[in-house]
C-alpha cells in the first residue's frame, strides 16, 4: 500500500502571503480533497493564476486513514499535532513531515467535514492573549479570514474546552497533557501564522466540495494571491464553545438525530447512558459535533453558546 504524502507547490515571483490548505486529515473526509484536486488542476491548466505568494495544497494529509477509509489510520492526526524525535505511530511520523510544512507558511486552511447533518461552519483561535494556554497575536487576521468564507456561524474557544475537559477527568492540565488538544491549527498558531479550519459539511453532502473550493477561492482572494476580494457577506453568527461530553461506554446513546446548532434549553436531556442516566444541557445553548458513534472515551458532543465577540477589518476596527 502507498502510504505517501503528497503535496504539491506554486510559487509567483511576486512576493506575498504564504498559504497552505490541508484536506484529509481524516480519511473518511473527502470533500477538501476534491476540493484541492480541483483548485490544482484550475492552477496547472491556467485557468487560474497565482498573482502572488505562494501555495502549497496536500490532498491527503492522512493517507493510511484515506486507505483505510476511516476517521484515523492508528490514531487521530489531529491530536498531538507537534513534532517528535521517536515517533511511536504512523501518524507521529506524517506530523513530523507537516510540521516543518506548515511553519515555511503563514496561512493555513483545513479543510474538514462532519458526521451528523448541518449547516457548513468555520472554528477559529483565541482571541489575541500573552497567556499560557495558546498565547496569540493575530486573532484579527485569522477572524477576517473567517469572515470572509461566507459561513453562517464561526466557533471559537476549542482549547480552552479541552483544558476544562481534563481538569473535569482529574487529568494533569501541564503543558504536556494539554499538547494532545494541539491539531494542525495550534501548531500553526504556535509558529507565527494564523488558521481557520472549515467544516464543510455532513461526509457525504454532495455540496461539501464546492463549499470547500469556495473557501480557497477566497482565501486567495483575501490575501490578494489570485482572483478579487469580495466584500464579506453579513457577520456570522458567533459561538463560544463552553463544554463537551465524552461518550463513556457503547451503551451511551443520543435521544435523536441531533445536528449541529441545534438549540437546547438547560436541564434538556440530549443523550442517556448505558445504566439509564440521562446527560442533560447544562446551560442553554446549541449542540456542536454530535457523534453518535463516537468511540468511548472520547468528545461525543459539544456545547456552545452565542460570543459577544466581532470580527472585523484586521486594518480598521478592534476585536474585542
Amino acid at each position: 500500500m502507498d502510504e505517501t504524502l503528497r503535496s504539491h507547490a506554486f510559487a509567483s515571483p511576486l512576493t506575498g502571503a504564504r498559504l497552505v490548505v490541508l484536506g484529509g486529515v481524516h480519511g473518511d473526509e473527502t470533500c477538501g480533497t476534491v476540493a484541492i484536486e480541483r483548485l490544482r488542476a484550475d492552477l496547472e491548466s491556467g485557468r487560474l493564476a497565482l498573482r502572488r505568494g505562494e501555495l502549497t495544497l496536500v490532498p491527503v494529509a492522512n493517507p493510511l486513514a484515506r486507505q483505510r477509509q476511516h476517521r484515523e489510520g492508528e490514531r487521530n492526526l489531529n491530536r498531538s499535532f507537534q513534532p517528535d524525535p521517536q515517533p511511536a505511530d504512523y501518524e507521529a511520523r506524517i506530523t513530523n513531515l507537516l510540521c516543518p510544512l506548515l511553519a515555511r507558511h503563514d496561512v493555513l486552511l483545513d479543510l474538514h467535514s462532519f458526521h451528523t447533518a448541518g449547516a457548513p461552519f468555520a472554528m477559529i483561535g483565541p482571541r489575541d492573549n500573552s497567556g499560557p494556554l495558546e498565547p496569540f497575536s493575530r486573532a484579527r487576521e485569522e477572524g477576517w479570514l473567517a469572515l470572509h468564507l461566507g459561513m453562517e456561524c464561526v466557533v471559537e474557544s476549542w482549547l480552552d474546552v479541552y483544558a476544562a475537559r481534563l481538569a473535569r477527568l482529574g487529568r494533569s492540565t501541564d503543558a504536556r497533557a494539554l499538547a494532545f488538544g494541539w491539531g494542525t491549527n495550534e501548531y500553526m498558531r504556535s509558529q507565527g501564522g494564523y488558521a481557520v479550519t472549515l467544516e464543510c459539511g455532513q461526509h457525504r453532502d454532495p455540496q461539501a466540495p464546492e463549499v470547500a473550493y469556495r473557501a480557497i477561492l477566497a482565501s486567495l482572494a483575501l490575501l490578494d494571491m489570485a482572483g478579487t476580494a469580495q466584500s464579506p457577506p453579513r457577520p456570522p453568527r458567533l459561538l463560544r464553545l463552553v463544554d463537551v461530553v465524552d461518550r463513556q461506554t457503547e451503551g451511551d446513546r443520543l435521544l435523536r438525530d441531533w445536528a449541529s446548532f441545534d438549540p437546547v434549553q438547560r436541564g434538556q436531556p440530549i443523550g442517556v447512558r448505558a445504566d439509564g442516566r440521562a446527560v442533560e444541557a447544562p446551560c442553554d445553548g446549541v449542540i456542536v459535533f454530535p457523534n453518535p458513534q463516537a468511540t468511548p472515551g472520547s468528545e461525543w458532543f459539544y456545547l456552545a453558546v452565542d460570543s459577544e465577540r466581532r470580527l472585523a477589518d484586521p486594518g480598521l476596527t478592534p476585536v474585542p
